[in-house]
Order: C-alpha cells, then structure tokens, then sequence
C-alpha cells in the first residue's frame, strides 16, 4: 500500500505542473524573496520557524462540472463530502523591526479521502476515493507584538497540489492550482525564544482532474477544508 510523503508530494507537483502553472511558482518564489531580503539574522529583525499539526475539518468539493467528455453534462452533479483526517506541516516566518507585520512561508499536508456517493436513480454507488492535498504557500500576518502573549491574523496564497487515486470509476491524477487561505491564532512564549501556538485556518483551491471520470472525461470542483492547528516554534 502507497503511503503519502509530505516532501515527495511537494517535489512531485512541481515536476507535474503544466506550463500554465509555472507564473504561480514564480510569483510564490518572488515572495519568499522578499520575506528574506533583509539579513535574518539581523538584531533589527525577527525570525522563526515552526512545527504544526492539527484536524482538517474538511468541507466538501463543491460546485462539480465536466470537463473533457463529460463538459456541459446538465447539472449539478453531486458534491463529493469529504472525510476528517490529520493535517501537518511546517513553515518559516520573518518580521522585518520585530513590528506588527510579517510574512511566512508554509508547506502542509492532508488526506482528506473522497466519501463514497450512494446509489441513486440516475447512478450507480461508487467507493471512496483516494485524495490527499500538499499545500505551499506565503501569508502575510498582522499580529499584537506582545512579550508573552500574540494575538495574530493572517491571508495568504500558494500552490495546492492534489492527488486522486485509482478506483473502479476514477483514474489517478494529479493537479496543481492556485490556493488561497485565512488564518487566526495566538502565540505564547515559554521561554525567550520558544513559544506554543494554536491556530484557525479555513484553505481552498479548484482542482481539474482531466482525466478524472476515465474514459468518460474528467471533473472539477471547489475544495474548501477548515483546519485546527497547534504547534511550537523558536524565535532567533
């Protein structure tokens, strides 16, 4: 039995993005940039890095459509409910002056697997599927730059890359499109330099897996998943 990687389905979704995809990695790659165009190291300025794990709340992929053989079929096909599953990852942030503002830079995983549709009278029932979702990504965050406790919001954007798995109705696949995700939590230090964190964040992306439905054609969809989040990181 395959079991995901978190790093291999990074380096797997960039190798497999389409030419389309690639203005999105740049743009991701630009901001990175900035977050480290100041030395950060420097005592003018704060950086930390970070440990996550938590509950992926998932939502359903919703607003189904056809593409391939299976555009413009009269809808709306059933959305697909998704199951609850763990979430995990890590990330990299850096606030220029130690100010109220600051970016990070994130990777994280889920496996969210497709429920089974039941029968109906126009289908038949289908099994689950396989489904996991990595996510990379920038937020800039806006926080309370308090000693002991921060309060902190955030938004940001990315690449999610997808993965569906072999059924007798679905065709393996793998997609890469534009993902976004909003954020709140809060920080408290321990010590000097270590902290615990708890943190909201609602993500989606639209994936297409054109060849999804097998010979039939392919689908599309809206992914939304509402993630719990704690974890510990070290301020430099």
């Amino acid at each position: 039995m395959y079991k995901p990687n978190f790093w291999y389905d990074v380096v797997k979704g960039v190798l497999s993005m389409q030419r389309k995809h690639w203005s999105l990695v740049g743009f991701v790659l630009a901001s990175l940039s900035l977050c480290l165009v100041h030395n950060p190291f420097s005592a003018s300025a704060e950086m930390y890095i970070a440990g996550t794990a938590g509950v992926n709340f998932a939502d359903r992929i919703n607003s189904i459509a056809g593409t391939g053989g299976q555009a413009g079929v009269q809808g709306p096909l059933a959305d697909f409910d998704l199951q609850n599953s763990i979430t995990y990852g890590g990330k990299v942030g850096y606030f220029p002056g130690h100010s109220w503002y600051g970016f990070e830079a994130e990777a994280f995983h889920t496996t969210p697997h497709i429920k089974g549709l039941p029968r109906t009278t126009d289908a038949e029932a289908t099994p689950g599927v396989y489904f996991r979702v990595t996510t990379v990504g920038v937020n800039f965050i806006a926080r309370y730059p308090g000693r002991t406790f921060q309060p902190y919001i955030g938004a940001g954007i990315g690449a999610g890359i997808a993965h569906v798995g072999n059924t007798t109705f679905v065709q393996s696949g793998t997609d890469v499109a534009a993902a976004w995700n909003v954020l709140v939590g809060l920080r408290a230090f321990v010590t000097p330099k270590i902290a615990v964190f708890t943190e909201y964040k609602f993500a989606g992306a639209t994936f297409h897996f054109e060849e999804g439905l097998r010979d039939l054609g392919g689908f599309s969809g809206n992914y939304r998943a509402q993630h719990v989040l704690g974890g510990l990181s070290y301020h430099f």
